[in-house]
């Protein structure tokens, strides 16, 4: 798993500083071994805790004794592991680290600056296409009660692909989680459970017929929907992959076949166990259809086989699940339970095993903990598949890690204003800047 800023070009840079070289390479093994520490955690062993638990009683005290910037960095990776960090967010950070440092080097610092603004420059324009598409769908006045938040989607798509040969993949994503979001607050916080029977119905027809029988607000978000299943099929027609636009349509199913679960279980009363809530609360997380939108634009390859083995809910891709569906729990369950929402992972704990909330939390986030040991295992282990098709699967984990770490970031956005300012907004100072 390759980040965008790789260790190989610190490795290869033929400057003429040799202390320059050996100071950053100290910093990237200084990386690695945080690195490291974060992944004997995810491992869980009793002796391995411990090595982490007294590696991180090291780094606080290092932190207290290092100059400021250093200490900034330790504190950061001790609240979020590198590894865990959405690469371009960890990459922004680290070049404003590094250009504190007394041993830098000016050339290779402003040739990251360059790279970072000019990809930034591409995923600005990327935003405005997709804020232009959604002011002119006018969803946001047509659906008052649904969340608008494109920018934080379009943070999302970008964090899972950032690379600039992948922009139909982040333009995918952004919209079909747009399309999931508003099915989300429909479901949730606006149909009668009647609706939200007529809706899944009609979808799983999916033609523009079955829309007949639903209320007019409802007609206007599933038109929207099969226009953008159209516009997907139109887009990789051409190059003979119109399989796609099949793909992202069954997930879709699927995703609001479980949403109706969850309206049912609401209006029954229903709290499950979590061996009953976990298989459909992993369908409503969304990542199936964020997976099979992302694939769209990945035609050199993904083809109908990687389609299929998405298709099969393949170990990465559950436990990815695994974490967006828990963490988005945690941080959540609370608001919800106020507003009037289904029983979530925490709540259906807490009945089954009699417990408080603190411990019903603790014991979900060991299950987190186990699915990252998923994903490590299956990147580690042989595999036929092409390396950005896992890829694609860590990062989806790393963006629910960073949006739900401490609250529902896409609910209340203002915890990613900073990250959204840094990546899209606010450009790298250079040196120079008549040479950008």
């Amino acid at each position: 798993m390759r980040n965008y800023y790789d260790i190989d070009v610190f490795k290869k840079f033929k400057g003429s500083n040799g202390e320059f070289k050996k100071s950053i390479i100290s910093d990237v093994r200084g990386i690695l071994s945080l690195y490291e520490a974060s992944f004997m955690s995810v491992h869980g062993e009793d002796i391995l805790d411990e090595a982490l638990e007294f590696t991180r009683s090291h780094l606080n005290s290092l932190a207290m004794q290092s100059s400021p910037h250093c200490a900034e960095r330790i504190k950061n990776a001790l609240i979020l592991p590198y590894h865990k960090g959405i690469p371009r967010v960890e990459a922004r950070q680290y070049i404003s680290f590094y250009e504190k440092d007394e041993s830098r080097n000016d050339t290779l610092l402003e040739f990251a600056k360059v790279d970072f603004n000019r990809v930034q420059l591409l995923h600005r324009e990327e935003l405005k296409e997709i804020a232009r598409w959604w002011k002119e769908l006018n969803l946001a006045e047509k659906l008052p009660y649904a969340r608008d938040r494109i920018v934080e989607l379009y943070f999302w798509a970008c964090s899972n692909h950032f690379e600039p040969h992948l922009a139909l993949s982040r333009m995918m994503t952004a919209k079909y989680l747009k399309m999931v979001s508003l099915a989300d607050d429909t479901y949730d916080a606006y149909a009668t459970l009647n609706e939200v029977h007529a809706f899944t119905e009609a979808f799983d027809r999916c033609s523009i017929d079955a829309a007949d029988e639903l209320p007019d607000y409802m007609k206007i978000l599933y038109k929207e929907l099969l226009n953008l299943i159209e516009e997907t099929e139109n887009i990789t027609s051409k190059e003979g992959r119109s399989f796609c636009a099949y793909y992202v349509k069954e997930e879709f199913k699927k995703l609001l076949r479980s949403y109706r679960v969850e309206a049912q279980w609401f209006n029954d009363g229903y709290v499950p166990s979590l061996d009953v809530y976990l298989p459909n609360g992993y369908e409503s997380s969304s990542y199936g259809v964020a997976a099979a939108a992302g694939f769209v634009g990945m035609e050199k390859i993904v083809g109908i086989k990687e389609y299929e083995w998405l298709r099969s809910n393949p170990k990465i891709l559950k436990a990815a699940k695994v974490i967006g569906r828990l963490l988005n729990d945690v941080v959540s369950h609370q608001e919800e339970q106020k507003r009037g929402d289904t029983a979530s992972a925490v709540e259906c704990y807490m009945k089954e095993h009699d417990v408080s909330e603190k411990k019903a939390v603790e014991e979900i986030l060991k299950m987190c903990a186990n699915a990252w040991k998923d994903i490590n295992e299956e990147c580690m282990r042989p595999t036929d598949l092409p390396r950005p098709i896992l890829q694609f699967f860590v990062d989806l984990a790393r963006v629910s890690e960073v949006v739900y770490r401490f609250d529902d970031s896409y609910t209340n956005p203002s915890g990613l204003k900073d990250k959204i300012t840094a990546l899209f907004l606010e450009p790298l100072p250079l040196q120079d800047q008549d040479n950008i």
